[in-house]
């Protein structure tokens, strides 16, 4: 099933294609001139899952977005304080290519402008039979993912047009901020602005910054956290230039933007947003790449004071029903439909909080799994905060699967915030059903389906107690016999049957209608332990507990049993041992079948 988010992205580049404003760089080699209407969106999670659409793979150049993967160099290679003294961490509200410098020490105000990034590029050396460029390549590929080149034919083109670049690499290098040559310099900051990448390769280099400079993908750690949490707070302050105040404020995550029509977007610990096209503003910014953002922030809600509210909200686990029955004991012809079919219902688990990380991270689960899963559960017990993105994608989810004759059901409990449906769900999918505990939706799924794959025969109204499976190693007379030393008895809804602490009452058989079996647990709350039905029995347990009866058992609607009293039980042990031998073979083969079952189900009921 096509995940609701690649969706969204898919409307989104739809909606945004049709902004005209802008014109795209005009430096460019011959034959290489951009296209106004090229627009790729990619949205990379830091366990390296892309979401892409549009012109995703076509390369161009890197241009500015290299400033904060080599000011990450730099600061890895010298340490903080001495790419301090070259180069401050301030905005300055002026225009990338400013010819502006700090009028005492003559530092560039941050390395997000062009003087900032000449500043830069002096500092880096080769290294381990690598020069500068080299390791400067490298280092951005190992972000990548991928081995990436730097275009000979764009630096050739942005040498010829770099006046304004060269004069403040020499004014740089006038107070002692590019200790060398300045020419060198400006070249090494060329050929990081000529590297070529495509929107994924800047989607997955921004995961890795997100992911606290570990490559989602390959696992590497290119930066470690201190270097990343330096680059991203320059990013945040200064990494849109002039324009960097609205951002913060209308999209609020730190990002850098490229003449070559790149947009780089960082969402701490959770994605990395990138966005192609190559018409700009008179920033420099890319104007579909800008509204992209801006849209993406609020539809995803990816503010970073919205985000910081999320934790590592995930998927916790995703298991068939089989593997946590409800509380209902099935026939023999039921379970074999549910152990045959039970793989077509699946419960999908999830803890934390649903904003971006969290939502996403549902939403792609419950997108993978496969066809054959008619029913998918949410246990949203665990989630203790939710925005209006979870609520949205749930609502798609439902649309989704309720269009393939799928159901969605949600476990909410008592505290989990409300994740209804939204009431633009549309007419062609209802609401799902919502549930406070896990029990009760499984039960639910496996009713749906016995209803979709069981026979009528899987599930009886009524069963003749000379029919109950608990009898069916004895023969058709013997039967009879015990049938006729049964009292028959009925009983209204909610009537409580057998009580706590009683003594042994006598073998009930379930002719129609259904139990409840109710228990204390530890906090002294009652609970449900299972629900039984026709064909069933209850009572002859109490023999194995000092005569006394260890739950309470209630009327669900009327109920019609026949019950095998004590006395009766006595007078056939009396005139007929021999029949009452069998009868308790058969009853104690039916109670070793329900221990087995209590057994491998204890686990599950205290999760229900």
């Amino acid at each position: 099933m096509e995940s609701p988010i690649q969706q969204y992205l898919e409307q989104l580049l739809a909606e945004v294609q049709h902004l005209g404003a802008g014109a795209p760089y005009d430096v460019h080699p011959a034959g290489r001139e951009p296209r106004p209407g090229d627009f790729g969106i990619c949205l990379a999670t830091v366990d390296g899952r892309v979401y892409s659409v549009g012109v995703a793979d076509q390369e161009f150049s890197i241009q500015s977005i290299s400033k904060p993967f080599s000011y990450g160099l730099a600061l890895a290679d010298y340490g903080f304080e001495a790419v301090d003294e070259k180069v401050d961490v301030e905005p300055s509200g002026d225009p990338f290519n400013q010819i502006s410098l700090a009028p005492v020490t003559g530092r560039p105000p941050n390395a997000m402008v062009n003087a900032g990034a000449l500043a830069v590029a002096g500092m880096i050396r080769g290294a381990g039979g690598k020069s500068g460029v080299r390791r400067i390549v490298d280092t951005y590929s190992r972000f990548a993912g991928r081995d990436l080149t730097s275009s000979r034919s764009v630096f050739d083109v942005e040498i010829r047009q770099s006046d304004r670049n060269h004069s403040l690499a020499y004014l740089l290098s006038s107070v002692g901020i590019i200790e060398n040559d300045p020419t060198r310099a400006l070249e090494v900051y060329l050929r990081q602005c000529a590297v070529q990448v495509s929107c994924r390769d800047l989607a997955l280099m921004a995961a890795t910054l997100a992911n606290g400079g570990t490559q989602p993908l390959t696992g590497e750690q290119v930066f470690e956290i201190d270097v990343v949490e330096r680059v991203l707070s320059v990013m945040m302050t200064s990494g849109m230039y002039d324009d960097a105040g609205a951002w913060v404020s209308s999209v609020g995550m730190p990002a850098k933007s490229g003449v070559g029509g790149g947009t780089l977007a960082v969402l701490p610990g959770q994605a990395g947003l990138a966005v192609f096209s190559p018409p700009l503003d008179g920033h420099g910014n890319s104007v579909r790449g800008l509204e992209t953002c801006r849209r993406l922030s609020t539809d995803m809600e990816m503010h970073f004071v919205r985000s910081a509210r999320n934790g590592r909200s995930a998927v916790r686990i995703t298991r068939e029903i089989s593997e946590l029955p409800s509380r209902v004991r099935r026939t023999e012809e039921e379970a074999e439909v549910l152990e045959r079919h039970g793989h077509r219902a699946r419960i999908v688990e999830v803890t934390g909080d649903l904003f971006f990380a969290g939502t996403e991270s549902l939403v792609r689960a419950v997108s993978e799994l496969e066809d054959t899963v008619d029913f998918v559960v949410l246990d949203l017990r665990q989630v203790y905060d939710a925005g209006r993105l979870a609520r949205q994608m749930i609502t798609a989810l439902q649309r989704q699967l309720a269009a393939a004759g799928r159901e969605l059901v949600l476990v909410t409990g008592e505290e989990a915030p409300s994740l209804t449906v939204t009431d633009d769900a549309g007419p062609e999918s209802s609401a799902p059903a919502v549930y406070q505990g896990l029990g009760e939706a499984v039960e639910h799924c496996e009713d749906a389906l016995l209803d979709r794959y069981g026979t009528p025969a899987a599930a009886p109204e009524r069963v003749p107690v000379t029919d109950s499976p608990a009898l069916a190693p004895l023969a058709g007379p013997e039967r009879e016999r015990l049938a006729e030393l049964m009292e028959h008895r009925v009983h209204a809804d909610g009537d409580v049957i057998r009580r706590v602490g009683q003594r042994f009452g006598g073998v009930h058989f379930i002719v129609a209608g259904r139990i409840n079996t109710i228990a204390t647990d530890p906090g002294g709350e009652r609970v449900r332990l299972n629900t039984l039905g026709p064909g069933m029995t209850f009572g002859e347990l109490a023999l194995g507990t000092s005569d006394r009866q260890e739950t309470t058992e209630k009327a669900v609607g009327d109920v019609e049993l026949m019950v095998l009293t004590p006395e009766a039980i006595e007078a056939l042990e009396a005139e007929d041992p021999g029949l009452a031998l069998q009868l308790w073979r058969a009853l104690t083969r039916d109670a070793y079948t329900l221990v087995d079952r209590y057994l491998r189900e204890a686990a599950v009921r205290l999760t229900y």
